[in-house]
């Protein structure tokens, strides 16, 4: 009896100076070295992911703003070009008026100068009639139309009514009957609308 229970004694315990084995499969711990996957040359951790992320798209963003800058800069300049020619335009427009106009004034002063000596009653009107004429004609070559719209249709738009006239006859109600004061329009402009009398029907 003290036999055996030496021999069990003598037993050698498994995990000690041997790995053990489970129907032949070696159970024993893999070499740590071996098991960890080796990271790639080049890359970091996340963190430096993020880094490399973070400057990147930093860098963006000042691509975008220096474009953005560009961009704004050139409107800018393009702005006052256009405003530049409009304003140049604008100015050569009434300078072209101001030229026509001063013929005008030319004649204007020629016939200021009429007197009973040199001149008589028929030629200082014919006179006054061509300045007239010529003053008229620059105007609407500028772009100058006059209103007389006697006969026409009574339009509020252009017309002021300043007399009531009763319509003597059937289809004349709201029918301009006089132009008192000539209207103007200047390029669809108006500059001062026509003075009337107006046919109004007494019912």
């Amino acid at each position: 009896m003290e036999e055996a229970q030496g021999n069990a004694q003598d037993a050698p315990i498994p995990g000690e100076g041997e790995s053990p084995a489970v129907g032949g499969v070696d159970r024993s711990p893999a070499n740590p070295e071996e098991d960890v996957p080796e990271e790639p040359e080049g890359e970091g951790g996340p963190e430096e992911q993020l880094g490399r992320d973070f400057l990147a798209l930093q860098e963006e963003m000042d691509r975008l703003r220096d474009q953005h800058l560009r961009l704004a800069a050139d409107f800018e300049n393009y702005r006052k070009r256009v405003n530049a020619e409009l304003s140049g335009v604008w100015v050569r427009a009434q300078a072209e008026l101001v030229r026509s106009l001063v013929d005008v004034l030319d004649d204007l002063q020629r016939v200021s100068q009429f007197t009973s000596e040199n001149a008589s009653l028929e030629t200082l009107i014919e006179g006054v009639d061509l300045v007239e004429r010529k003053l008229l004609k620059a105007l609407v070559d500028a772009g100058l139309e006059a209103l007389i719209p006697e006969g026409e249709p009574f339009d509020p738009n252009l017309m002021e009514a300043v007399m009531r006239v009763s319509a003597g006859e059937e289809g004349q109600d709201d029918m301009v009957h006089q132009v008192f004061q000539r209207g103007y329009r200047f390029k669809d402009q108006l500059v001062r609308p026509a003075r009337v009398s107006v046919f109004k029907d007494d019912d």
